[in-house]
């Protein structure tokens, strides 16, 4: 009785062997192209019209004749071929300089206020043809807009990731005190009693009171007085601009905004807790040669605005992606 070929049966050097011999039709030749004696490759074809239940091919004088089974399966079993050798070829090297297409990255506004412009500024340089686009994410949506494809991997504060995304530490985020010396007299260094009698204002995308830094404070026995509370890092400036008043924001707020609109920083009098940034992607892009590329692009470019803003030295900042 004849056994019903399944792929348990059937070594895909015989199927690789069927192929050679469908295009050659001559067993020598055949042999000569897989590197194996003449005996090698007939036993091969011996084995393979057991397992599938034909001859397969027939010597007609010094050539071979496909039986109608033969022709019947050869398409399928080249194309998957074909298919199974694209899929085990190394990927190709990612060359961004004609690479056309998109970078996708998921950002809070302080961090992409931080480093999206110079991202971008270095994706023309290497990538000219590429577009980059930022996504807006938080440590609440960003795992989901990450599973729906929105970008190719966040920059936030990550929970432990799922057993198919890679979380990649970044770096460590701290705060920072940020006032405008032209309306506010601060003394430096700033005390708790200074800091607390001030005004301050908030960042609250909620429009909630519920802030990390006033939970720690409470904790602390202290109370501060929120005279405003935006709803994104980008009004903190105009604000303090306009109003006497100390907004406790993450250094690479302070450090654009005191850039942009002359504002002063200085370090909090307590020792808040730091948030830990990190990057999260999925791991079916852990090789792709475009997002890795883009990946480590992200990093450098972090690394340098960190450093140039006084944020960070360069040992605190990881700079490889390799785990």
């Amino acid at each position: 009785m004849m056994k019903t070929p399944t792929l348990r049966n059937l070594d895909l050097n015989l199927l690789y062997a069927f192929s050679i011999l469908m295009e050659e039709l001559n067993v020598s030749r055949a042999a000569e192209r897989m590197f194996i004696g003449q005996p090698g490759l007939s036993s091969a074809l011996r084995r393979l019209r057991e397992a599938l239940g034909d001859e397969l091919f027939i010597r007609v004088g010094r050539k071979l004749q496909p039986t109608p089974r033969a022709l019947a399966i050869a398409p399928d079993i080249a194309r998957a071929l074909a298919t199974i050798e694209r899929t085990v070829q190394p990927p190709d090297a990612f060359d961004p300089a004609s690479w056309q297409g998109e970078f996708r990255v998921g950002l809070c506004d302080n961090l992409e206020m931080a480093f999206f412009g110079v991202l971008t500024a270095r994706v023309r340089e290497l990538a000219p043809h590429a577009r980059v686009v930022a996504v807006a994410a938080t440590k609440r949506d960003s795992v989901q807009l990450l599973e729906e494809g929105a970008y190719d991997f966040s920059v936030a504060v990550h929970g432990e990731p799922a057993s198919w995304h890679i979380r990649q530490p970044l770096f460590e985020q701290h705060l920072k005190c940020l006032y405008d010396p032209q309306r506010l007299k601060l003394t430096l260094p700033l005390s708790i009693d200074e800091y607390a009698s001030q005004p301050h204002v908030i960042v609250s995308s909620a429009g909630n009171d519920a802030r990390d830094v006033d939970i720690f404070l409470q904790h602390a026995g202290i109370k501060r007085e929120v005279v405003a509370s935006v709803s994104r890092y980008s009004a903190v400036g105009p604000v303090l601009q306009a109003v006497p008043a100390i907004a406790t924001v993450p250094e690479t707020v302070a450090h654009c905004m005191a850039q942009l609109y002359g504002l002063s920083v200085s370090s909090p009098p307590l020792d808040f807790p730091a948030e830990p940034i990190s990057m999260l992607y999925r791991k079916v892009d852990d090789v792709k040669g475009s997002a890795a590329w883009f990946r480590q692009l992200f990093i450098e470019v972090a690394a340098e605005a960190l450093n140039v803003s006084g944020c960070r030295p360069d040992s605190e900042f990881s700079l490889s992606v390799s785990r």
